[in-house]
């Protein structure tokens, strides 16, 4: 199977060098919200901590109609809300708050399949202590949005809306 990797009418857009990521309608960029990406800056190998490039999709919405600060584990919610009592009690966990956006490559043999495939990754567009969210590249290898901004933007796009990652 094949990437149509031409630019769709309505996609998002990751911009590493920036550390931002776009809503693009018919060619404009409409929303811009800062994000975190990957500590270990770009690449598609599984284990790796970096931030996979190129084209993929929104393949599941996670975290609909649940509180700001959710904390998911394993996709799931765990029944706790992020605040600073559970960032004390548990320092340096990765958090993944709010919304996930899990995504899935589309471009056979660079991030999707095999040694370099998204999905299997567990790369998600997801929400983040905000303070972990300030221009810098910080993350294991997810794109980490501010808790509210995740939320704006998990109801603006459905499942299959595609994401292009830029280095």
């Amino acid at each position: 199977m094949e990437c149509d990797c031409s630019a769709p009418l309505r996609y998002l857009r990751v911009s590493i060098p920036r550390q931002e990521l776009d809503l693009i309608e018919a060619g404009r960029v409409v929303q811009t919200w800062p994000v975190s990406t990957a500590r270990n800056g770009p690449g598609e190998r599984m284990g790796s901590g970096c931030t996979p490039r190129g084209w993929h999709r929104i393949r599941a919405k996670i975290g609909a109609g649940l509180p700001l600060g959710t904390v998911f584990k394993g996709r799931r919610p765990t029944g706790e809300i992020y605040d600073a009592a559970l960032e004390a009690q548990f320092p340096g966990r990765d958090w993944i708050l709010t919304r996930i956006l899990w995504l899935g490559g589309l471009e056979p043999g660079f991030n999707r399949y095999g040694e370099v495939d998204t999905t299997w990754r567990y790369i998600y567009i997801h929400g983040s202590p905000d303070s972990g969210v300030n221009g810098t590249p910080s993350s294991h290898g997810c794109i980490r949005m501010k808790n509210v901004d995740v939320a704006d933007l998990f109801e603006r796009v459905d499942v299959g809306t595609r994401v292009l990652i830029e280095s």
